[in-house]
């Protein structure tokens, strides 16, 4: 409860300080005044804005953005992944730090972070680059709000750009093909198995012989190896593995056996014993996932003659949309690909470049009373 704390000071006048607790039970001064009455006032207003999330810690008012990040939000985010750490730090650099970083926090208001946001779309910055790295200072803010180091989050209120949903366009069978072609002989069964069962990267890199089951035909997919700075890590190499995959928990994919075959015919090749990776350099350490895209698979799609931009990660999503194309229920793929929320899998319905026409021919078949030639 507040109240008016008396002191007589050096001089022998006597003098009243407002003193009130914060939320979590610290007790507070507010400043000093000649009447009690004064005093008790100026706390009980403290204590009500303090309770309402008004900054009322003087000190923290003088706190800058680059300041609060360092002292307050880093500490609170070490539990995230090496990867978004990293991730976090370059948008830090690159768009947070050199606009609020000598601000106080207290004046970053909504008008400050609407700036930044005309001003990111004005230079060039897509309109989901500039949504991601708002969520990004939301999140700082918010949790600027839970420490009273600001009375709400600025960014509450932002007005983001409009995002135009771009159409998802696998590529197909012959293109892969085409591709596949062109990829070097050490690498071709790694592309192979990333088709065949739509991982991600960081968990192709991280198998190993003791993943797979020869037997049921099923890989087990329970690691992923993120690549980061070593600032980052902290040690002398750039890999941290981790024992959960993205969505953090294990899954099963089953494969042909045709892969398995050549799966087996690749350990016994290059001696994998079963803690190994399954992929890796000569020395045995992870394929560097830069290092295979500018060595490896721009310079393949480039002899190829394909003339979309096709990333390694569109082998999952090509791998979906073959699944669904071909009648696979949409709880197994979603199982398949790890996804927590089907929706998320639904994207990949249609995606192929044929799905309008197999999609008419379904529709005039059923209209003209004829059996589709689609299927």
């Amino acid at each position: 409860m507040a109240y008016a704390q008396r002191r007589v000071t050096s001089s022998g006048t006597v003098r009243w300080y407002a003193t009130y607790f914060t939320p979590d039970g610290r007790q507070m001064a507010g400043g000093g005044y000649s009447t009690k009455r004064d005093a008790e006032r100026a706390a009980d207003k403290l204590e009500k804005d303090a309770d309402g999330g008004v900054v009322a810690d003087r000190s923290r008012r003088k706190i800058t953005f680059a300041n609060y990040v360092q002292r307050f939000y880093w500490p609170a985010a070490q539990h995230l992944e090496p990867t978004t750490l990293a991730a976090y730090q370059s948008n830090l650099d690159r768009h947070f730090l050199p606009r609020f970083g000598r601000m106080r926090m207290v004046n970053i208001v909504a008008s400050e972070v609407q700036a930044w946001v005309n001003d990111a779309s004005a230079a060039g910055l897509s309109p989901r680059s500039v949504v991601k790295y708002l969520a990004f200072l939301h999140a700082i803010f918010e949790r600027a709000v839970i420490d009273q180091v600001i009375p709400v989050n600025p960014c509450r209120h932002t007005v983001r750009p409009k995002m135009v949903k771009k159409l998802k366009t696998a590529i197909t069978p012959e293109q892969f093909e085409s591709l596949l072609a062109e990829i070097p002989d050490e690498f071709r069964l790694m592309v192979l198995v990333a088709i065949e069962t739509g991982v991600r990267w960081g968990e192709l890199a991280a198998l190993r012989p003791v993943d797979l089951d020869f037997g049921s035909h099923v890989i087990t997919v329970q690691r992923v190896v993120l690549e980061v700075a070593r600032k980052v890590t902290g040690s002398e190499s750039s890999f941290v593995f981790r024992d959960y995959p993205k969505d953090n928990e294990h899954r099963e994919v089953m494969v042909g056996a045709e892969l398995c075959r050549a799966i087996r015919e690749h350990m016994l090749a290059h001696g994998k014993r079963d803690g190994d990776l399954l992929f890796s350099t000569s020395t045995g350490a992870p394929i560097s996932r830069n290092t295979f895209r500018t060595r490896v698979w721009l310079p393949a799609i480039e002899r190829s003659g394909l003339r979309q931009r096709i990333r390694f990660h569109d082998l999952r999503g090509a791998h979906a949309s073959w699944l669904l194309a071909g009648g696979a229920d949409l709880k197994v793929v979603m199982d398949r690909l790890g996804h927590r929320q089907i929706t998320t899998t639904q994207q990949y319905l249609g995606s192929l470049p044929d799905a309008g026409e197999r999609a008419l021919a379904a529709f005039e078949a059923i209209r003209n009373g004829r059996p589709s030639e689609a299927n």
